[in-house]
């Protein structure tokens, strides 16, 4: 089922309240609000957390935005854990916020409850205004990476709520009944020791993750000799964050039609590839048929690909050689080209 739809309609929802009345829902407001939305993202979140549920949450070390760590290999086997994924510029995320503060404060001492900001099109320092104006108080984290690849990030909000013998019991999108039951459960389980030998769910793997196009065809992310610029981008970002985020937004969308004018000139061949993060292939072919991309584009569903090239912001741009080793980044179009072209030789060289 696609989540697009949902992302439109938490656009328009955006649209109609104003950045200074973020922190306005209560609790039960709140609540109303994410019950009325289409099922679409939970689904979502299901599916990719389903062949988590069972299996040992991965024992990370993890960095607050304070400076304090937090090792989940020592939390886990002597109390629950409670991981919520989020963004600063997420609507849903903003208005289950009132829900996950009072899990904190009702359960906080029991429990540990970190607050993971996914790390996608963000800063500490939007982080940080956020903390304050939603009067959070949980541990907050902003994800490198390892958090998302474990853990099957496809939406924000995901919850993932893990039992005191470090299994996990519940990934889910909603702050509903089924959340508040899984963490009720995780709390009255006894405490069960954490395997020393266990290394956690989603154990990533080395090199660049393989991509098919649309069409079906792998991608061929660089090498045969001519420069590469690969486009990471949202198909969404354009639209979504056009009233949170219009500076992201703006830049989006030109990146979009200077990439679309640039691809057609000589001398670096370009593909996209789009974060899996609130995308889903119906969403890419919608993108790629409305603004008539002339490039092969490619899903990165899982973000590994994004992960692999230590991209974290859309637009961005990685430029690659003839050999397929990276040469340069930027988040213009144009200097990207221009890094491309200037790996080509000059005609004398080549003609020598």
């Amino acid at each position: 089922m696609k989540a697009w739809p949902l992302l439109m309609a938490l656009a328009a929802a955006a649209c109609a309240r104003p950045e200074a009345a973020e922190r306005a829902a209560d609790a039960s407001g709140a609540q109303a609000q994410v019950q009325a939305k289409p099922p679409a993202a939970e689904d979502v979140a299901e599916s990719a957390g389903a062949s988590l549920i069972g299996k040992y949450a991965p024992p990370l070390k993890l960095k607050t935005l304070d400076g304090q760590t937090i090792d989940l290999a020592k939390v886990y086997g002597k109390r629950p854990v409670y991981l919520k994924f989020w963004a600063t510029w997420c609507i849903p995320c903003r208005q289950q916020m009132p829900h996950f503060e009072n899990v904190e404060r009702t359960m906080g001492r029991d429990m540990q409850v970190v607050a993971v900001d996914a790390g996608f099109n963000e800063t500490e320092e939007a982080v940080r205004r956020y903390r304050e104006t939603m009067g959070l108080t949980m541990p907050i984290v902003i994800d490198d990476g390892r958090l998302a690849d474990a853990l099957h990030l496809r939406v924000t909000p995901q919850h993932i709520v893990i039992g005191r013998d470090g299994r996990i019991l519940h990934v889910g999108f909603l702050a509903d009944g089924k959340l508040d039951a899984a963490l009720r459960r995780a709390a009255a389980e006894p405490g069960a020791p954490y395997p020393e030998a266990a290394t956690g769910v989603g154990d990533r793997r080395a090199g660049v993750p393989a991509l098919k196009t649309l069409s079906g065809e792998p991608l061929a992310v660089g090498g045969g000799g001519q420069p590469t610029v690969v486009f990471f981008f949202s198909p969404w970002c354009e639209t979504y964050l056009k009233s949170s985020r219009p500076a992201m937004a703006e830049a989006c969308l030109k990146a979009r039609e200077q990439v679309t004018q640039l691809a057609h000139e000589p001398g670096a061949r370009w593909i996209g590839v789009a974060a899996g993060l609130w995308a889903q292939p119906a969403d890419l072919r919608a993108y790629q048929r409305e603004h008539a991309l002339p490039l092969p584009v490619a899903l990165d569903e899982t973000g590994a690909f994004f992960r692999s090239f230590r991209v974290a912001d859309v637009p961005s741009f990685v430029v690659l050689d003839g050999q397929g080793r990276v040469a340069a980044r930027t988040r213009r179009a144009e200097q990207a080209y221009r890094a491309a072209v200037e790996l080509i030789p000059h005609k004398a060289g080549r003609e020598a």
